[in-house]
């Protein structure tokens, strides 16, 4: 096997195995139901106890069960409807998710943490005919906020509780009529950005980018058809429902799908169904790691692990795979590119798996720029993402002017990052266009402060934040949370940093985090952290 050629810009493309199919989801659904109908497809994670049942799907019920939620949203709505779902992972996110999509209708999914502004905003923004809704979760009265909120949301014009599921299923028998044909080009759901900037957007996703790109993830990844995948990602961000449960679904995986995470409960789904696999943000591993249980536990059978959205340091890539015997992987993107767009492999060093995004994904290409001029940079040098191919997003909904931002003439897609490629094609994340300090005509990229700081056996997270200071118009802030019976000495985290950093890099200020704010994918809100010290709720270490 020849070596690939060194790249001389930073532009690298994907292999062209496995290839982009023109499927829909209900074409996925009904092609794992005709290869595998006896397959175990999906299993209710719940904590055993007063009775409790684990509900489980064959793929050939799960077909089933899809196609009567299709009829039953067509004997209430028209094809190309938006429908909202607002719960915590249960098995009817998923039926609904497959039914909207044989129906031809849009599902916009909506984060089970939402207050009523936040609520109401999607509902009107989106123009959800309907939302499906939980009575309530975690102390949140999410029937009564949506009844709250349905006069102030012109489109809405039906609120269903998932109490009521089975009187909604009974609607099924009067449809009569035939599910409609659906294009692999259609769109098929709105999910709203994670907000790490700001009010989120809705990124209308495509049948074809969601199924090939779950796909692609999971054949990265290393797991087998008819492995077992304990789902932990909330099914309303894309780690869940799209590289989860379409991933699932494209190996004929069983899927163990986690009601909320709590790490106890998925140490015991891991070992009483044999997880092949486990996926999760940093913080999740680390509690598992971290958690009684972990010890005793017998989780031989995990063939990979997988992470994406924070920062993950060497150190903890090592850990990871020291105690759980499995290759690690990282994987990047947004949910504006369905959401994967590079991904390190199993068979990575541990350098590039803690120090790098990967490659890009089959079919997908990359490309650093400058944000100025728009040109392709030389190897090695700090541009913006942009990634380009079947994955990118349609729109954001009714909003074409942050369209026309996002997605250029040529169909790359900004994604706001920084990054910088070598000369393999694997890229290296400095953080975000925005977040970038800019202290005194100086740039400053958080990332590399960060991943020092991390590596300090006292911090368990960190930010690293541009403050606004009259002098050098931004000054670098360092909020950290302490690692488990630490504390924050900020001399000693300043002296550490001096001995790796220039002096203009080094954080002045030093706050002492408890919790950070957090979007529904696990990304810490800079902004918000920000804001507060604007407003005057941190006080200095």
């Amino acid at each position: 096997m020849t070596e690939p050629v060194p790249l001389t810009t930073s532009h690298a493309i994907g292999v062209s195995t496995p290839p982009v199919h023109d499927l829909t989801i209900g074409d996925l659904l009904r092609s794992a139901a005709a290869a595998a109908p006896d397959q175990l497809g999906l299993i209710e994670g719940i904590p055993l106890g007063d009775g409790a049942v684990r509900r489980q799907w064959t793929y050939a019920e799960l077909l089933a069960d899809s196609e009567r939620t299709a009829r039953a949203l067509l004997h209430r709505f028209a094809p190309g409807s938006h429908i909202a779902i607002w719960a915590h992972n249960i098995p009817e996110w998923e039926l609904l998710e497959f039914g909207c999509a044989l129906a031809g209708m849009v599902i916009v999914t909506v984060n089970p943490a939402f207050q009523r502004h936040e609520l109401q905003y999607v509902l009107t923004q989106s123009k959800a005919r309907a939302i499906f809704v939980v009575p309530s979760h975690r102390g949140n009265a999410m029937l009564a906020t949506a009844q709250g909120v349905q006069a102030d949301c012109p489109e809405l014009q039906d609120i269903i509780s998932f109490d009521d599921w089975d009187d909604f299923l009974a609607g099924a028998d009067q449809f009569t009529g035939e599910l409609p044909e659906v294009a692999s080009t259609d769109p098929v759901m709105l999910q709203y950005t994670s907000g790490t900037t700001g009010f989120p957007k809705g990124a209308l996703l495509h049948h074809r980018g969601l199924v090939n790109n779950g796909h692609h993830f999971v054949d990265r990844l290393g797991i087998d058809d008819g492995d077992v995948y304990v789902q932990t990602m909330p099914l309303f961000h894309t780690g869940g429902s799209v590289v989860g449960v379409l991933g699932c679904v494209s190996k004929h995986l069983t899927q163990v799908l986690v009601r909320e995470f709590e790490p106890g409960l998925v140490i015991e789904l891991s070992q009483t169904y044999k997880s092949n696999t486990m996926l999760g943000v940093p913080t999740m591993l680390v509690a598992i790691l971290e958690h009684p249980d972990f010890a005793g536990a017998d989780l031989s059978p995990l063939k990979a692990l997988c992470s994406g959205g924070s920062l993950v340091p060497e150190h903890l890539v090592r850990t990871l795979e020291e105690k759980l015997g499995a290759p690690f992987t990282i994987i990047f993107g947004q949910t504006e590119c369905s959401p994967v767009s590079s991904m390190t492999r199993p068979t990575d060093t541990i350098e590039d798996k803690a120090g790098t995004i990967g490659l890009p994904m089959p079919n997908v290409e990359v490309r650093i720029v400058d944000p100025e001029s728009g040109e392709t940079l030389p190897i090695g040098e700090v541009g913006e993402y942009l990634t380009r191919g079947y994955h990118v997003m349609h729109e954001y909904f009714e909003m074409p002017e942050a369209t026309a931002e996002a997605i250029d003439t040529d169909g790359w897609l900004h994604t706001g990052d920084l990054a910088a490629m070598d000369d393999r094609g694997y890229c290296t994340v400095e953080g975000r266009l925005k977040d970038m300090i800019i202290r005194g005509g100086e740039n400053i990229y958080p990332r590399e402060l960060e991943e020092l700081l991390f590596a300090h056996a006292a911090v368990g997270e960190v930010a690293v934040v541009g403050l606004p200071d009259d002098n050098w118009g931004e000054t670098v802030g360092a909020f950290i949370r302490p690692a488990p019976g630490a504390a924050v000495d900020k001399q000693q985290l300043f002296n550490y940093l001096r001995e790796h950093l220039a002096p203009h890099k080094t954080p002045r200020q030093w706050f002492a985090v408890d919790e950070f704010p957090f979007t529904g994918s696990g990304k810490i809100q800079k902004y918000k952290l920000r804001q507060q010290w604007i407003d005057g709720e941190w006080n200095e270490l």
